[in-house]
């Protein structure tokens, strides 16, 4: 069997095609990496930062306890004070949305149930992510990310 003579030439081609599918593909992903990143979290990260160490605190003197759970179309958010007794805020605004991108956010409505508070949502199954604030009656703003795992 007679074998072909490999050349630079031929070297060559198959360097360019290799490291142009490399770089095709990056470009793709970085693309769509730019296409569904949902936004800064803040306007100025610095000014910020100087607020955080308050903010923690003041949050953490509350002693609220918030979990949230799925079921049967139901979403539960319990909201509990430092004594184990349910929390009513203020004011309280929660957005429901994937962690990767912003397609599927929502604005939840709750309403109390004398329990927890509950809104009507179907939810696929995945990872969701619940970014919710509430102000106290003092006026301390109380903000959460929850990490909600829908199972099939």
């Amino acid at each position: 069997m007679v074998g072909r003579e490999i050349t630079g030439k031929h070297v060559l081609i198959g360097f360019c095609a290799a490291f142009g599918v490399i770089i095709s593909v990056n470009l793709l992903l970085a693309y769509n990496a730019v296409q569904t990143f949902p936004g800064l979290e803040v306007k100025n990260s610095y000014v910020a930062s100087q607020q955080f160490d308050v903010r923690k605190a003041a949050q953490e003197a509350l002693g609220w306890e918030v979990r949230a759970s799925h079921q049967e179309g139901v979403l539960r958010l319990v909201m509990n004070g430092a004594d184990g007794a349910p929390v009513y805020p203020t004011e309280m605004e929660a957005v429901l949305g994937r962690a990767t991108q912003i397609k599927d956010d929502q604005l939840l409505e709750f309403t109390h149930d004398g329990s927890a508070f509950v809104a009507p949502v179907e939810l696929a199954p995945g990872n969701w992510n619940i970014r919710m604030t509430a102000t106290a009656e003092d006026g301390t703003l109380y903000a959460k990310r929850l990490v909600l795992h829908v199972k099939k």
